[in-house]
């Protein structure tokens, strides 16, 4: 790739579903000819939506990226625990779903607001003495996790198609949307789990324009190289 082109910004991207973080990460290093590039904020293979891809001196602000608050879209099914907490795990518990009216559902949302703790899923990067957790659960085991405070801002049950339910959450960094549907769905008494995610923001950064992974796949660098916001506009986009 020409030097005329600067690699030094964030790359928002439109992630699919089906793929890690890091499959998009290799996408967009091949795009651009590039290594060092990075992401801010993991999303699980189920999920679609906002992944900040940083991009050479980027790189350099990605933990100040991660740290930000997020925005999701997302869907939850009643009756159904599963072992990762979303559509992706096993079913481990069935239960019948009663016919909930929009005020229980939502008395169950607000027992999660401002400030709590969380117990992240067997089932996710976070490391003990080094080896990621979802590791240790293929080979079956379970070891105790470490409550974490997080924060949910804002929440909004957008549609009840029991015994589906389609919702809205803004959260701080490291909140597991998974884990909350998981939660809810334990207040309620049937149980719960994630059935699809989309994450819309992250930070002052909107899923509204990003580059998609199929653009990523068949646009030429020079063009992609439109969507790359240079550290300046970054920061003047974050009001810093």
């Amino acid at each position: 790739m020409k030097s005329n082109v600067s690699l030094d910004g964030v790359l928002p991207v439109d992630k699919a579903s089906g793929m890690t973080s890091h499959d998009v990460v290799a996408i967009v290093r091949r795009a651009f000819s590039t290594k060092k590039v990075g992401h801010c904020g993991t999303l699980d293979p189920l999920a679609t939506g906002l992944l900040l891809l940083t991009m050479g001196r980027g790189t350099k602000i990605q933990d100040l990226l991660m740290s930000e608050d997020k925005e999701y879209t997302g869907t939850l099914r009643l009756g159904e625990t599963t072992d990762s907490q979303d559509a992706d795990g096993k079913i481990i518990e069935t239960h019948p779903v009663t016919d909930f009216s929009k005020e229980q559902i939502e008395q169950a949302f607000q027992k999660f607001t401002g400030d709590f703790y969380q117990i992240p899923p067997m089932i996710s990067a976070i490391k003990k003495n080094g080896i990621p957790l979802y590791k240790l659960a293929r080979q079956g085991k379970s070891i105790e996790r470490e409550p974490r405070l997080v924060h949910v801002y804002a929440f909004e049950v957008k549609d009840i198609r029991l015994p589906e339910i389609d919702f809205r959450v803004v959260c701080s960094k490291g909140f597991y949307v998974r884990t909350y549907t998981h939660d809810i769905g334990q207040v309620l008494g049937c149980g719960a789990h994630l059935s699809s995610l989309r994450r819309t923001k992250s930070g002052k950064f909107s899923v509204e324009g990003a580059v998609t992974v199929e653009q990523l796949r068949t646009v030429p660098a020079e063009s992609l190289s439109e969507h790359i916001l240079s550290l300046p506009a970054v920061s003047k986009l974050r009001g810093a």
